[in-house]
């Protein structure tokens, strides 16, 4: 299947939706790629659509049917990326290269959604074989073509053969503004701005940052559709004109990606049925394990991520499609709630404060997971940096971001998201709203999770004090857990001999 013998800069293999689009990405910026796939039809139709976009006459893709051919193909030492779906696969891959005959200063970069335990294992796993590098990309189809955002993690040594293609296809933003600077075309090349792409650290670090993105991810688009339903179904408002809302607040502080797509689904009408798309797609939410290993993380790492963990359980509640429905007939709700139009527009203004300000918890939550996890594992992760590759190229991508890094820039050492002077500002103002806007979704019957733990994210993270001193109580009481106290010296033990009639306070030892 090769064509003239040209020694090709990268080896590609898997040419999904995904690799198929970076293959034409790095093609675009000048590398020549040698690509792989087990299927021959993909093979061929990466080549045939660089053959569409390629305006140079000369080829830039070349196909390949085996490993050792593609390991013939490139020039030495190989550079090898892998777009291949997570778990065995990737290992399935490694060992053919292995027996191919990849040598030890080969680098293989694993840029799937890789659990990054499973990354950490391989590096070691393959060490003697070759340098595996973890690069997390983010930014779906349209991302991967024309500047994704990219998360890279592992050998130094290898970061530094990589960094220069990985800025080049990157997405770029504008320094100043923190703009996203658009490249949406075929052969269009981005030189300037600042490239959402860097080093994030030690092996796994990468895919664990990625891994949190997707948790924040899954968060943001829950709030959203939460608002969605509570306008469609507390204020019987049609689709078309939640997308005007949603328009409206994405020329704000709601600019988003994500908002910006929810205005185009809402409007999109079936080209079958010529009615509005949104009201025939089946309610029932899929996912692919990011989120819940971001809410699995948080648990282990002992970090609060409600509002994360909240979105996943509304994707599970979502497949229960035939319980909701039999649900709906034996269990009531609230009633009909009647709001004259100024209230309507009133409470649009509060549910708008409302996304803002659980849109800030959730970031909160990500970032303090991170934080966490760093100090956890020995990384040292730079918050302002992957606040600003997440700027651009990828999915949570936000005019929102560049207060984050704002934020980093003021204080590398953020405790936490809230505390932070612009944050703690803009929460202060609106949360009179935001308590509104749920008081608002609760009468209407209609559940707002996402929303609602935010809000008690809030007031548990501004609370001085919270009942856990009597649960406390409850546990020394049936379990002798022990407990401190505030009128006494810092990590000195007590318990109340419950089972005496005395119920002494004794020192723990």
């Amino acid at each position: 299947m090769t064509q003239d013998k040209i020694l090709c800069d990268i080896g590609f293999i898997g040419l999904g939706v995904m690799g198929k689009n970076l293959v034409l990405n790095l093609a675009d910026n000048g590398y020549n790629i040698a690509a792989f796939d087990l299927s021959a039809e993909k093979v061929q139709g990466v080549i045939e659509q660089d053959k569409k976009e390629n305006t140079t006459g000369l080829p830039r893709v070349y196909g390949c049917s085996s490993y050792t051919e593609l390991l013939a193909q490139l020039k030495a030492p190989h550079l090898i990326v892998l777009s291949v779906p997570a778990g065995s696969p990737v290992d399935q891959v490694c060992e053919s290269l292995i027996g191919a005959g990849v040598q030890p200063d080969d680098i293989v970069i694993d840029t799937g959604n890789s659990l990054w335990v499973d990354t950490v294992a391989r590096e070691q796993k393959y060490k003697n074989n070759f340098l595996l590098f973890s690069s997390a990309v983010s930014g779906g189809e349209v991302g991967a073509r024309f500047g994704p955002s990219l998360m890279p993690s592992g050998s130094p040594y290898a970061w530094t053969r990589v960094k220069p293609i990985w800025e080049a296809i990157s997405a770029k933003v504008d320094a100043n503004t923190g703009k996203p600077i658009e490249r949406t075309k075929p052969g269009q090349v981005i030189t300037e701005g600042e490239p959402c792409a860097t080093y994030i650290g030690p092996a796994g670090a990468g895919h664990y940052v990625k891994m949190v993105h997707n948790g924040i991810e899954y968060a943001d688009m829950q709030i959203i559709c939460e608002a969605y339903h509570i306008l469609k179904s507390g204020l019987g408002l049609s689709s078309d004109e939640i997308a005007d809302i949603f328009e409206k607040w994405n020329s704000g502080l709601l600019d988003s990606y994500l908002m910006e797509i929810s205005v185009e689904v809402l409007r999109h009408k079936s080209v079958d049925t010529g009615t509005t798309l949104i009201d025939l797609i089946l309610d029932k939410a899929g996912q692919k394990g990011t989120g819940l290993w971001t809410a699995m993380s948080s648990l282990e790492v002992g970090c609060p991520a409600p509002t994360i963990a909240q979105a996943v359980y509304a994707r599970s509640i979502s497949s229960f499609k035939e319980l909701r429905v039999k649900a709906s007939t034996i269990l009531s709700g609230p009633g009909e709630v009647s709001l004259s139009n100024q209230e309507k527009q009133d409470y649009i203004v509060q549910l708008h404060d409302a996304i803002y300000c659980a849109k800030m918890c959730a970031y909160a939550q990500g970032f303090q997971l991170m934080k966490l996890a760093a100090k956890e594992h020995g990384w040292t992760l730079d918050f302002a940096s992957i606040a600003k590759i997440w700027r651009a190229g990828c999915i949570i991508r936000a005019t929102f971001l560049q207060s984050i890094v704002q934020a980093y820039a003021r204080d590398e050492n953020l405790d936490n998201l809230l505390l932070d002077s612009f944050f703690a500002e803009q929460l202060n103002a609106r949360q009179s709203n935001w308590r509104k806007a749920i008081c608002g979704a609760t009468m209407f019957g209609i559940p707002n999770g996402a929303l609602s733990s935010a809000l008690s994210y809030y007031d548990s993270i501004r609370s001085e004090m919270l009942p856990a001193n009597l649960l406390q109580g409850q546990r020394d009481f049936f379990g002798a857990h022990t407990f401190e106290r505030l009128d006494k010296a810092d990590g000195k033990k007590y318990h109340v001999e419950w089972s005496t009639a005395e119920r002494k306070t004794v020192v723990v030892e």
